[in-house]
């Protein structure tokens, strides 16, 4: 067991590619959609990753997360992205043999309505309580648009998303099928 469960930990060539493919297609994603407020496809892809992929779903989200790093830059905002995506990916692992469309919606949806009650720590900490509540009230209607979406695409794309990215992991090399 213990073998399964170290020949499963190690990263071969097949996967650093995919964790960087998939870890890409976050930002991309959410680039795609930037038009839209606080409408993003990345909650949506992160419960995939993590239900597929387990606690390796953390890999290609912190290539996600370097990647928005580099693009924009580092603020207070960024310190709530080293563990916001690490919390939906906690839930989605923990929930993963799930297979109701609208569970996945739910947890996407409220982890939609949570997430500027999560990053709000991170004002907390730098401002005090009264910065963290000023901060996260005056975000509650993006929460709103960001449940709603996440509700949505999850509904329509979670399961379609999930057996494609099933299917990729059992093609690759060296998997048994």
């Amino acid at each position: 067991m213990m073998a399964e469960a170290r020949r499963q930990a190690k990263l071969g060539a097949w996967d650093i590619v995919l964790f960087g493919l998939l870890g890409a297609l976050l930002l991309v994603a959410k680039l795609a959609l930037a038009f839209l407020p606080n409408i993003e496809p990345v909650t949506l892809l992160v419960a995939v990753y993590a239900s597929v992929l387990g606690w390796r779903a953390l890999c290609p989200v912190y290539v996600y997360v370097a990647l928005e790093y580099m693009i924009w830059g580092f603020g207070l905002w960024s310190a709530c992205y080293l563990y916001v995506w690490a919390v939906l990916a906690l839930a989605a692992i923990l929930l993963r043999r799930m297979e109701s469309p609208i569970g996945w919606a739910i947890l996407c949806a409220v982890f939609g309505l949570c997430f500027g009650a999560l990053c709000a720590l991170v004002y907390w900490i730098s401002g005090g309580w009264q910065f963290a509540l000023a901060w996260w009230v005056q975000g509650i209607p993006f929460d709103l648009l960001h449940c709603a979406g996440n509700f949505v695409m999850a509904l329509v794309l979670f399961q379609p998303c999930r057996k494609v990215l099933s299917r990729l992991m059992n093609a690759a090399p060296g998997r048994t099928r």
